[in-house]
């Protein structure tokens, strides 16, 4: 069967991480989560106490460091980071990060060679429309707002346990506002990326979905 590069993107909650990752363990795939990446430099920006807006000096660190996202684990210059990138503060400053157009460029280039020869399952926000626009699969995962916060609101790794549903919405709504709103690589529908909306959705029923797509394409 023919490897494929697999590109899943959507919003905050959508359920691409556990998507992503129940589609490259059927498939034996490489799993690849762009935003880790994103995070991990927001990481280190703030770890160096760098402004999140100085374009120059964040776009130094994300070229300068060693980011490995692998196996669900998270490490930038050896040091494991996969607890640590998953907290309101760090969403909020990896989505400054991400409007910063050098930063993009310079991930984006790794993420292409990360996927290059295939057998990759992809995810972010701009993988089908800009990392790689010709993939052989296109996935974009959708949810309601509600549905979103409600999934997030119960991720300890991303609310810490102690944020309500309502605080979460606002975080979320805020995300979506940066993602869609920001000059390079806005989050955005393919025009030939299959939607799905995975609200109230089991989620092995959504990884069936997929999985019969990408069944198609290899065959």
């Amino acid at each position: 069967m023919k490897r494929l590069i697999v590109a899943i993107d959507g919003p905050s909650g959508a359920g691409k991480g556990t998507v992503s990752r129940a589609l490259s363990d059927a498939l034996g795939y490489r799993h690849v989560d762009t935003g880790a990446m994103y995070r991990a430099v927001a990481w280190k920006a703030r770890e160096r106490r760098a402004a999140l807006d100085d374009e120059g000096t964040v776009a130094e660190l994300a070229r300068s460091s060693d980011i490995v996202v692998e196996g669900g684990a998270v490490s930038i210059d050896g040091r494991d980071v996969t607890r640590a990138i998953r907290t309101p503060e760090i969403d909020r400053a990896a989505a400054a990060v991400a409007r910063l157009p050098r930063v993009r460029e310079i991930l984006v280039a790794r993420q292409r060679a990360l996927g290059a020869g295939g057998g990759i399952v992809m995810e972010g926000r701009d993988i089908g429309t800009v990392v790689f626009p010709e993939a052989d699969v296109k996935i974009y995962l959708d949810a309601s707002a509600q549905e979103r916060a409600r999934r997030r609101a119960a991720d300890a790794a991303h609310t810490g346990g102690q944020a309500g549903q309502a605080a979460v919405a606002e975080s979320i709504a805020a995300r979506d506002e940066s993602d869609t709103t920001r000059t390079v690589s806005p989050l955005t529908l393919a025009p030939d990326a299959v939607r799905i909306d995975t609200t109230g959705v089991p989620i092995d029923q959504v990884v069936r979905t997929v999985m019969d797509l990408v069944k198609r394409k290899s065959a």
